[in-house]
């Protein structure tokens, strides 16, 4: 067996602590606002940005992620090793953490809660994060219960064999659809559990008025010295964001969680009596338009390299007023790969001109440009449908809701060119592979999938597939660098047009304290409610 290069800080660290700021204090209680109810808590079922962090505060996994980082980090897991050929993950579990009920973490927990999110009776949709386990196929076919890759060893132990070996698969672990969760309790409170959720997490449920209020309670026997910092956390739903915004500035309420209205962005962003109370921070998302590479004429190289110089991405960004920074490659800047050195394609209409005329189209071509309905993103697509115009590329907007634009882009007939906006594609974890398969791979490529620019090179797919295998410690920087090379030659046949990056904003009371990096943590989205604490 071969030890991963975390192990020995994993078991140095076992309860790493993200150290407290010199004017935070321990305890106090805050309110959250938002304007949607929360639909579940149960970390097999829940999907959004809203309940994300939530579940992550009540539950626990194998592991997790560095505060405020996209580190991988042991969480339930005290040390885990893996075989030579990659393929079988063992686990040991720290001893004596408990659930909120009391009873004891064990490696029969973990195996439950992974067959659980495979079961199709779970409906979960992260079940296929799990598919490189050994048995997924069978279970996920409802032809087995279980997973004949995953057995306890004994009572702190769990063994994981997958198929083959898969770089990934320790980010699959610090998903909320792997977090463990008690059996007893599942089936005691059954499709009510996401209203009832018990973990062994930093937070425990205390109360839930449906429509009203969540209340968080501190776990006070939590594994992880001084964590949480806070004793309660209140969140109160039902509330408009312009509304929520008015009470943080009087005091009412600590953390805007819907964030700071489009049409009040710059005047509070500006505005110097809330300096420090606004976050920015990086998301793991690109927007980008599509070019169909199997529909003329974006099967012609030199057109889709038209199409990437004569898009003016500053003039976009100034649109959303400045909540993003203009893009150059499909990894963003915050996801490992990403080539700080690429420049990419840039604004040049005159040489877009040029090369139109050398694919055969002196005089332009009409398209249409397929965008969702919700503001801004029509305002984007008359953008670059101005911007194409210029080249001679007459563009037709499409504007649609987004299951229908969804549908059109996964069609081979439909759909020419697709400007992602609403849409964008979001890391589920950080690493880049979670950006190549599924839209730009091969297997993403067909009737439905989301490689909507229907670009498929083989080539680059074996690449891809040869980077995941490399799961040593001592192959982690020739994986990134692999990955880094795969997704600029994917630039050199340009079937995006990657626009921008966008930022996150988070708005705080004065009175909170911890890191800035906790507010717009890339991984706990939005907020890292464990680590904040009160000045």
């Amino acid at each position: 067996m071969m030890k991963n290069a975390l192990l020995t800080m994993a078991v140095a660290a076992a309860c790493f602590s993200y150290g407290a700021q010199a004017d935070e204090k321990t305890g106090g209680d805050i309110v959250v606002t938002y304007q949607n109810d929360v639909a579940t808590l149960d970390p097999a079922i829940g999907y959004d940005w809203q309940n994300w962090s939530m579940i992550k505060s009540l539950f626990d996994g194998l592991m997790d992620y560095r505060p405020g980082t996209t580190e991988l980090v042991n969480d339930l897991a005290e040390s885990y090793a893996i075989s030579e050929d990659g393929k079988v993950y063992t686990f040991v579990l720290r001893k004596g953490v408990k659930f909120h009920n009391g009873r004891e973490v064990t490696a029969a927990d973990v195996k439950y809660s992974l067959e659980r999110t495979v079961n199709p009776k779970t409906q979960s949709p992260g079940a296929g994060f799990f598919s490189p386990i050994a048995g997924y196929d069978e279970e996920a076919s409802g032809k087995s219960t279980t997973l004949s890759g995953i057995e306890v060893v004994d009572d702190h132990t769990v063994k994981i064999t997958l198929k083959e070996p898969n770089a990934t698969f320790l980010h699959v672990l610090a998903l909320n659809f792997a977090s463990v969760v008690p059996r007893e309790e599942v089936e005691k409170w059954g499709a009510d559990f996401g209203k009832h959720p018990v973990g062994s997490g930093a937070f425990e449920l205390q109360e839930w008025k449906l429509g009203q209020e969540l209340i968080f309670r501190k776990n006070p026997n939590y594994f992880k010295a001084g964590v949480p910092r806070l004793d309660h956390i209140k969140f109160e739903m039902g509330q408009d964001p312009s509304v929520a915004l008015l009470r943080l500035e009087k005091g009412e309420v600590d953390i805007a969680g819907d964030g700071v209205p489009p049409a009040q962005f710059l005047s509070f962003k500006n505005n110097p009596a809330y300096k420090g109370l606004m976050v920015t921070g990086d998301q793991l998302q690109t927007g980008y338009v599509t070019m169909k590479t199997t529909l003329p004429p974006f099967d012609n190289l030199k057109v889709r390299q038209a199409v990437n110089m004569a898009v003016n991405k500053d003039r976009i960004v100034r649109i959303i007023n400045g909540r993003a920074a203009p893009a150059n490659q499909p990894l963003p800047p915050a996801m490992p790969g990403y080539d700080k050195a690429y420049q990419g394609f840039s604004y040049d209409p005159a040489k877009a001109k040029q090369l139109l005329s050398e694919a055969g189209f002196p005089n332009g071509f009409a398209t249409e440009l397929y965008v969702m309905n919700t503001d801004p993103q029509p305002r984007i697509a008359q953008s670059i449908q101005q911007d194409l115009a210029k080249v001679g590329i007459h563009a037709s907007i499409k504007s649609l809701a987004q299951a229908n634009v969804i549908a059109a882009g996964g069609s081979a007939s439909q759909a020419p060119m697709v400007w992602s906006g609403g849409m964008a594609w979001i890391a589920d974890f950080p690493d880049p592979s979670n950006f190549y398969g599924p839209i730009l791979g091969c297997a993403g490529a067909v009737e439905g999938g989301w490689n909507w620019a229907r670009y498929c090179n083989k080539a680059l797919d074996a690449q891809a597939a040869a980077a995941d295998s490399m799961v040593k410690p001592d192959q982690q920087d020739a994986r990134i660098e692999a990955w880094r090379k795969i997704f600029i030659t994917a630039m050199d046949d340009a079937p995006w047009v990657p626009v921008f990056n966008e930022k996150r904003y988070t708005v705080h009371s004065a009175r909170m304290g911890g890191e800035d990096a906790l507010y717009v943590d890339p991984v706990h989205v939005p907020v890292n409610y464990d680590y904040i604490g009160l000045k």
